[in-house]
């Protein structure tokens, strides 16, 4: 089992070594098995525990916590870092990254903890994203503990064990930047081309600027196909990747609303559902400014240019895919935009309301829907194959998405009754959520009364 980390080649201006803390009577509450399995991780649950609680490292690697720094909510941020998180080895050119483990000289006083509340959140989204085909981090296990933290109110402490090809962030490379360090930006670059982008010659800052804008658009356009709202997109929370990362106050959305804002703290709606891609572009252009001293400004600036056509046309893709247009109409646009608004001035769910338009049922939406799905019909009429268009529907309009509701059922029966049968259903259908699942059908269901009001925050 492969477990050195690469990411300590850098040297030690790039991170802390740090000692994980010990959870009281932790225990594993559930684990991916098919990432345990493409991890090729014999360990027995009780090694496995040991691992993932931080009490035991991995092949006596030592834990690190990487530095960097950020703009959140706009505003810079000279130094911030893995305050409660850290790298505990690699294995097969994979990421292990503990989140809850203890405090780091990067913790700024707070108790380098997270809750169980949102873990399962975290355990949970993290296989959602990658059932619906969005570019993610992901999680091997969570664990569970009777240690206390205080938030809003008492909690149990846990962890999650999160996997990825690298955690390395915008927020890395601003760190530098901002103290003139640009050595160091360079060494990171440098890195990340050798080691996560070995299709680039070294010395090609201009061809990773140009991946990342190219990972970052994509995953965005996925995100508001599938109506991800990310609620916070600070750029220590942005890959440099494009994975999506740091899973606080996200919501799949619901009722189709595009000014929806998943986080309450937010009070401006800086990162609200339809801001995302602007706001993605604007971290982009905070990381075009830490890698001045590699690229020329008018390179950096042609580049940036390419990320509206390339969100754009990937936007474009899902969407169409997800009407079942595969030919190419004039009005398809039209169309789409719409039902959109339809589904907005008729608070529609977004996710069942297209799951819907595969039976073409003009009472399953209602009255209001009639004379767009006259046109509908008139232009799925075009389609060479129709069966062809509702296999590509069923592909790419989920039945299953991490309803908030649904969560928070699995963390109240998880928090007050120690049990996490919930938790397993909600991996289960979330890893395929594109199948019926046909024993599961109330999870397809629209939020209950007393959960049409659920609040989430930073805080976790």
């Amino acid at each position: 089992m492969q477990s050195s980390l690469k990411f300590k080649d850098l040297g030690s201006d790039f991170f802390a070594q740090v000692h994980t803390q010990k959870l009281e009577n932790s225990s594993l509450i559930h684990i991916n098995e098919s990432l345990r399995q493409e991890l090729s991780i014999k360990a027995n649950e009780i090694e496995l525990l040991s691992i993932c609680s931080g009490e035991k490292p991995l092949a006596n690697e030592s834990p690190i916590s990487t530095v960097y720094a950020g703009h959140q909510f706009g505003y810079f941020v000279p130094q911030l870092g893995d305050g409660r998180s850290c790298l505990i080895g690699e294995i097969d050119g994979l990421e292990l990254s503990l989140k809850g483990a203890g405090t780091s000289p990067f913790s700024r006083g707070a108790d380098g903890r997270a809750v169980l509340r949102s873990s399962i959140r975290e355990y949970l989204c993290s296989i959602a994203m990658q059932g619906l085909n969005i570019p993610t981090t992901r999680a091997l296990a969570l664990v569970n503990s009777t240690s206390q933290v205080y938030r809003e109110h008492v909690e149990n402490a846990a962890i999650v064990t999160r996997v990825a090809e690298s955690h390395i962030r915008f927020g890395h490379f601003e760190y530098f930047a901002s103290q003139g360090h640009n050595e160091n930006v360079k060494k990171l670059a440098d890195f990340v081309i050798k080691y996560h982008m070995v299709e680039l010659e070294q010395g090609d800052y201009l061809g990773l600027f140009k991946q990342v804008i190219e990972s970052t658009s994509i995953m965005i356009a996925r995100w508001q196909a599938q109506g991800f709202s990310h609620g916070v997109m600070n750029t220590d929370n942005m890959s440099i990747l494009g994975l999506t990362i740091d899973y606080g106050p996200f919501s799949f959305m619901e009722t189709y609303d595009p000014a929806f804002i998943c986080n309450h703290s937010d009070t401006q709606g800086r990162y609200s559902f339809e801001r995302q891609p602007s706001v993605a572009l604007w971290n982009l252009q905070r990381l075009a400014g830490a890698l001045e001293s590699l690229i020329q400004e008018d390179q950096l600036k042609d580049a940036l240019s390419t990320y509206e056509k390339i969100l754009v046309k990937e936007y474009s893709y899902l969407m169409r895919s997800k009407f079942g247009l595969i030919l190419q109409d004039e009005g398809d646009n039209n169309l789409i935009n719409n039902f959109l608004d339809l589904l907005y001035t008729q608070k529609k769910d977004y996710h069942r309301s297209m799951r819907m338009l595969l039976n073409q049922n003009e009472n399953l939406l209602g009255d209001n829907f009639k004379s767009w799905l006259k046109d509908y019909k008139k232009r799925m009429n075009k389609e060479e194959n129709l069966t062809q268009s509702l296999n590509l529907m069923k592909q790419f309009n989920p039945k299953y998405i991490l309803r908030n509701y649904l969560a928070e059922v699995a963390i109240r029966e998880a928090e007050d009754l120690q049990k996490y049968e919930e938790i397993d259903i909600l991996f289960r259908l979330l890893e395929k959520p594109f199948d019926n699942h046909l024993d599961y059908e109330s999870y397809d269901s629209e939020p209950p009364d007393w959960a049409k009001n659920l609040e989430l925050s930073c805080s976790s």
